[in-house]
């Protein structure tokens, strides 16, 4: 079993349509845990260093203008190949072509306002958590609902 973290964040769109716990809700009920977890308007510094790949693309400053705008619900959420569970649960960056029962495809119009960031990958991840979570913020906890989880 590969039981890996990842980072996910409401942006703050979704937060403004009250979306935190419907969203949050569906990676539970997939059996994903919360580890960590915060409320929280980004600084900008932060963003940047968030989005730091993008970094002279003709969509950084409105990217990093949007993220900081209003607050986000940030968290790390644990379980086997959590990164892949939860970008497939997310849908496609433009909501448009993200399929019905994703998060997207359910509640999301178009790329700009899409709801939801998920790390890309195990190291994305890592990286990404430690921007927005100190060690100790991560809390390790057996969850006895794992044992009707996995196998």
């Amino acid at each position: 079993m590969a039981i890996e973290q990842t980072y996910l964040m409401v942006k703050p769109d979704g937060v403004q349509r009250g979306l935190c716990g419907d969203i949050l809700s569906r990676f539970e009920r997939k059996g994903l845990k919360i580890v960590a977890m915060k409320f929280m308007v980004i600084p900008k510094g932060t963003a940047e260093d968030h989005y730091g790949e993008h970094k002279g693309k003709g969509f950084y400053d409105s990217l990093i203008s949007y993220i900081t705008s209003g607050p986000v619900l940030a968290m790390v959420l644990e379980g086997e190949n959590a990164v892949a569970v939860c970008r497939g649960m997310m849908g496609k960056t433009n909501p448009q072509e993200s399929a019905p029962g994703t998060i997207r495809g359910d509640f999301g119009m178009v790329t700009g306002m899409n709801l939801i960031h998920g790390s890309d990958s195990p190291q994305s991840a890592a990286r990404e958590i430690s921007i927005f979570f100190k060690p100790e913020e991560l809390i390790p906890y057996r969850r006895t609902a794992d044992d009707w989880i996995y196998e």
